[in-house]
């Protein structure tokens, strides 16, 4: 197999688990960020509601991320995407059977409803070689009126070293192409992204 986007001057299947794509899945959670009183807090200059997300730290390089991970032979990429999530944010593979059920319970809800597909398709990973290359799903599921996650207490977990919710601004340093995602999702949601309005017009 050959790496869609040319060469990379690596040669063979490197770090990642098989030959040509190696499919993942991106879970992007947000809400909005709310005052004490749960109104919706806007940017001062932007004038725009301030969108927040879960974001881990990944204990392989350090770097702040997406929670996310590689789809499982056969398995549904809806089924990855709350997987992934759960174990990385959640950290439910430290829980009992009893606490998984009502995790699972919980979050039916917020992966039940309706979602945006942001960006699927061949992913320029540091892991990428000339032979095995990344490709992911990143899927929005967004918590309107925070209900959902309110009652949810985030816990790192499997690969993540820290989860927090994040505020969403052109300032943030995420791991491979997350930061692009984050922007895309916070333009379909008509969220804050730049305080320069001239960012809001230039490509990616």
């Amino acid at each position: 197999p050959r790496n869609p986007a040319g060469r990379t001057g690596l040669v063979g299947r490197g770090l990642l688990g098989r030959w040509g794509p190696n499919h993942a899945a991106d879970p992007i959670i947000t809400r909005w960020k709310r005052d004490r009183s749960g109104n919706k807090i806007a940017h001062p200059v932007s004038g725009k509601n301030i969108l927040q997300f879960v974001a881990i730290k990944r204990k392989d390089c350090g770097e702040w991320a997406i929670p996310g991970g590689m789809v499982d032979p056969g398995e549904k990429i809806s089924a990855t995407l709350k997987r992934e999530f759960v174990e990385e944010a959640l950290n439910s593979l430290q829980k009992s059977s009893a606490e998984k059920r009502e995790l699972e319970k919980q979050l039916h809800k917020l992966f039940s409803q309706e979602h945006l597909v942001i960006y699927k398709g061949y992913v320029d990973d540091p892991r990428n070689t000339d032979n095995a290359w990344m490709e992911t799903e990143a899927v929005n599921y967004h918590d309107e009126t925070g209900e959902i996650m309110e009652n949810l207490t985030l816990e790192a977990g499997d690969d993540a070293g820290k989860v927090k919710w994040v505020d969403i601004n052109d300032k943030l340093k995420l791991y491979a192409s997350h930061s692009q995602f984050i922007k895309l999702v916070a333009e379909k949601r008509d969220a804050h992204w730049s305080e320069n309005p001239e960012t809001d017009c230039q490509e990616l």
